[in-house]
């Protein structure tokens, strides 16, 4: 709940400074006519309405579960960072096609100094912000604010491709410049927008996240206990940066249930602190078979059939598979 509470703190941050930035550009194009410039303001606009979306899915996302979501609401997210991206590609073909427009009817340009000042500071600001925002959105894998931010430095690239399309002009006074600099960042816009709904829908359609199991993969064999002989069949659900990890977990087949659950539960510690309690499991327990014994390195046991040999180092191809493994 802390971290959820941090992500609407930071996406409240971004709303505000989105809506500023946005008037920013609004005014840098009223005083200059530039329709480049016009396009990085109709692209901030999308910053505005997708911030906001962001953080009512933040506030949504927050409540616990319940009867009619068990899992809570934390899908929510790939939701709001995919409504993100398609805005995004949106802002990016509009952006094209008054580009085009211009391009044929190229309109006379104003102040383009102070105009070049007023987008520079926006972009800064941009940069920063995003930056910021990446970073926390990576630290609590959140879509949302990874999404935001990256909306946010996508539009200080393009911002920067206006500056130098807009120094140019001041230069030559070529004023179809003005247009093909927004095409080309237009472009730019769009493929961002396009990698931010890709990994949305990954998001809605529980697709496996690589990072994430070898992230868990690691820490496994890093943290690995004697009596995890084997753990198989492993799937990983990424509810907005909360985990649901199901698996199968062997143990000696000789023990009782008293201890296979305390195996169980220093298994689960081990995760759940990794990820600072943002998991939840649902582990079955198997029995060890004699096939087994060779990577088996409980000393003690008497009912070892063959002598240990070395233990299996786990992959995503074993840990992901449904069976038992051996040498």
């Amino acid at each position: 709940m802390a971290l959820l509470n941090s992500n609407i703190k930071v996406q409240r941050v971004i709303v505000v400074f989105s809506i500023i930035l946005f008037l920013v550009k609004m005014f840098a194009w009223y005083i200059t006519s530039s329709v480049a410039i016009l396009t990085d303001a109709l692209e901030s606009t999308v910053n505005v309405v997708a911030s906001v979306i962001g953080l009512y899915s933040l506030i949504l996302s927050a409540k616990p579960k319940d009867k009619e979501h068990p899992y809570g609401h934390g899908k929510i997210e790939f939701i709001s960072s995919a409504i993100e991206g398609i805005l995004i590609v949106l802002a990016g073909s509009i952006i094209i096609f008054e580009a085009v427009w211009h391009l044929y009817h190229p309109k006379q340009l104003h102040s383009l100094d102070y105009g070049l000042i007023l987008v520079a500071f926006a972009g800064a600001v941009n940069y920063v912000l995003g930056v910021w925002c990446v970073n926390k959105g990576k630290s609590q894998n959140s879509p949302i604010l990874l999404a935001s931010g990256s909306h946010l430095k996508s539009d200080t690239y393009s911002t920067l491709g206006l500056l130098i399309g807009i120094a140019l002009i001041l230069i030559t006074d070529y004023l179809w410049l003005d247009s093909v600099a927004a095409i080309i960042f237009a472009f730019i816009i769009i493929y961002t927008g396009f990698k931010i709904l890709k990994k949305s829908f990954s998001g809605i359609m529980d697709e496996s996240d690589k990072e994430i199991i070898n992230e868990i993969i690691l820490l496994l064999n890093k943290e690995r206990q004697t009596h995890w002989i084997d753990i198989h069949n492993m799937r990983v659900i990424n509810y907005a940066g909360f985990y649901h990890i199901d698996c199968h977990l062997t143990v000696p087949f000789y023990i009782n249930v008293n201890e296979a659950h305390a195996i169980l539960d220093t298994l689960t510690d081990v995760v759940s602190k990794h990820f600072n309690q943002r998991v939840e499991f649902f582990v079955h327990i198997d029995g060890c078979v004699f096939e087994q014994c060779n990577i088996c390195h409980i000393q003690s046991c008497e009912k070892r059939q063959s002598e240990f040999i070395e233990y299996l180092t786990w992959d995503q191809e074993n840990i992901l598979s449904n069976k038992k493994h051996k040498l």
